[in-house]
């Protein structure tokens, strides 16, 4: 499955038809990425936790092709889905399913 496949349409509609902030929006994320002292394992799955948390479903199989690239198991990623739990509540098991069906796909 491509990088592009996994992407929502509404992300995939922001980088088609909003070039420009599309550009400034990832050079953000890059800057944001080099300044992180997290290891990229640990980057990943804390923020499919932000997304569960936030309800953020349709950026869950891309960040969770690359929490899987970055070494992350399984059961990683369902603790991370499930670790806002307590804070969240119950909507975070909503992006397990989706999570759990692209971590299992090739």
């Amino acid at each position: 499955m491509s990088d592009k496949q996994l992407i929502s349409n509404a992300f995939q509609t922001f980088l088609t038809e909003a070039p420009k902030h599309q550009k400034v929006w990832m050079e953000t994320v890059q800057k944001l990425d080099e300044a992180s002292q997290l290891d990229k394992k640990t980057e990943t799955l804390s923020y499919l936790a932000v997304l569960a948390a936030l309800r953020l479903e349709g950026g869950l199989p891309f960040h969770v092709k690359h929490a899987k690239a970055a070494g992350a198991t399984r059961e990683e990623v369902i603790s991370a889905i499930l670790v806002g739990l307590p804070a969240a509540g119950n909507v975070v098991i909503q992006s397990l399913p989706i999570a759990l069906n692209a971590y299992d796909q090739d």
